[in-house]
């Protein structure tokens, strides 16, 4: 008995050592993408999606487990219904403060719920199959994970206060609910209904177009400028 544990410490620091090392270096990279200009920020953006995908895949783990099967999926939709109930409030809301306004860019609307869709998809996808499931290994209790995890998820959308405050919020939301569930769709579906509805109900010079990092600040820059002329 003595010699098994005595053999299974250090493979257990081992293992600690390297989901540490993976979180560092995985929000290490976003950080960097986040406040990196381009054209580097363009670069630095795949490899930070093929590091992550690597790391993924080396440690060969199920799709279940990754929250991308369809286990959950089924008893987790009430959250989208919950979701689209909020919406509708709070673009009656909008509506009568006049704050309602339409999606920025001139991308068909398809295009543009498509595209997000996809991105919250990736975002939920780092945030509980990635941070969460190795600070869940490195913290004791399963509270102290969903913290950990949903402050990183926070301070990633630093300096847009907006998204700052939310995204604390649905980080915490979203790890419980997917150490429910285990699924990322409807996790993804609703992030997706929920972004679409801050993007068209709070005034864009307060979000800035969802922009963080550097986005959010040459936004502010930008518009300084164009004031001067």
């Amino acid at each position: 008995m003595a010699t098994s544990s005595t053999t299974d410490h250090p493979r257990i620091l081992d293992l600690r050592t390297r989901d540490l090392f993976e979180v560092i270096l995985g929000y290490g990279l976003i950080l960097a993408v986040i406040w990196t200009p381009n054209p580097l920020q363009r670069v630095l953006y795949w490899i930070a999606l093929l590091t992550i995908v690597v790391i993924t895949l080396l440690r060969r783990e199920g799709l279940n487990t990754l929250g991308l099967g369809s286990r959950g999926f089924v008893p987790s939709l009430w959250i989208v219904g919950l979701a689209l109930v909020l919406v509708a409030v709070t673009i009656c809301v909008a509506s009568r403060l006049h704050t309602l306004h339409s999606l920025f860019g001139q991308a068909p609307l398809f295009s543009h719920v498509w595209g997000y869709l996809v991105w919250a998809l990736m975002q939920q996808f780092l945030l509980q199959s990635y941070f969460l499931a190795r600070v869940l290994r490195l913290t004791p209790r399963r509270w102290q994970a969903v913290a950990i995890t949903a402050l990183l998820f926070s301070l990633a959308h630093i300096p847009n206060p907006v998204l700052v405050i939310l995204t604390l919020i649905w980080g915490v939301i979203s790890c419980v609910f997917f150490l429910r569930y285990r699924n990322l769709y409807t996790l993804a579906l609703t992030h997706c209904i929920l972004g679409i509805c801050i993007a068209i109900t709070i005034p864009d010079h307060v979000h800035r177009h969802m922009r963080v990092g550097l986005g959010y600040l040459h936004y502010h820059q930008r518009h300084a400028i164009r004031r001067q002329f």
